[in-house]
């Protein structure tokens, strides 16, 4: 019997408690063939772990990822049954998913990381993600708005150095506002803080990224070059 790339996954739900089960895709299916520049990464084959990234509980609605701490702020878990759960039709996501299940799972889990008062560093992650998606799509005024929404996160992460104690580095946090303001077409942001990655190059070792912010620093340059000529 051939072996599936999904399996299921039993999840408690951090709001309500009850359990439900989503899918996830097994390790040694996800191949990545590229990653773009604002570390997008295009899989080799059908398989998209990108779409199985949120969890939404079947029971109230509640949407969340492995990022979430299950801390809930008194007062916050009767704003999420106002708010989510008493509008919630259940619907169950623990199938396989089209990138447009993925997408309302992911504007789900922003709505809720948002009421929760989750760090900066995860909603940027969410929006980040659901821009992705929309690239899929080719929906580029989406995955404008989105990546919009992630860069002005991780401007605020970067701020609150609430990306401390995860897998985000602060020169990954500078480089993204960069590039996420580059791909938005403000200019002076990217062209900030590329310059503030391109500083780091002495205290970092994380190479691979300052020759990213390097390369993109100037394509910037040739395009205002092309555009001035």
């Amino acid at each position: 019997m051939e072996l599936s790339p999904y399996y299921e996954k039993h999840i408690d739900c951090i709001h309500c408690k009850k359990k439900f089960t989503s899918i996830k895709v097994r390790t040694n299916f996800v191949k990545v063939k590229e990653t773009e520049s604002d570390f997008h990464p295009i899989y080799e084959n059908d398989v998209n772990p990108l779409l199985y990234n949120v969890f939404v509980c079947e029971h109230c609605g509640f949407s969340f990822t492995e990022d979430f701490t299950k801390y809930f702020a008194p007062g916050v878990k009767e704003v999420i049954d106002e708010n989510i759960t008493s509008h919630w039709i259940p619907h169950n996501y623990s199938g396989e998913r089209s990138i447009s299940d993925a997408l309302q799972a992911y504007k789900l889990a922003l709505v809720c990381g948002d009421i929760k008062k989750e760090k900066h560093i995860t909603l940027a992650g969410l929006a980040l993600r659901t821009a992705w998606l929309y690239r899929l799509m080719v929906n580029e005024e989406q995955e404008k708005r989105f990546m919009k929404i992630s860069r002005d996160q991780y401007i605020d992460a970067y701020s609150a150095e609430d990306y401390a104690g995860t897998s985000m580095s602060e020169i990954r946090v500078i480089y993204l506002i960069a590039e996420l303001s580059r791909r938005i077409d403000d200019r002076e942001q990217a062209i900030r803080y590329f310059s503030r990655v391109i500083e780091k190059q002495r205290s970092s070792n994380e190479a691979k990224i300052i020759e990213m912010a390097k390369d993109q620093w100037q394509q910037m340059r040739d395009e205002k070059e092309e555009v001035v000529n």
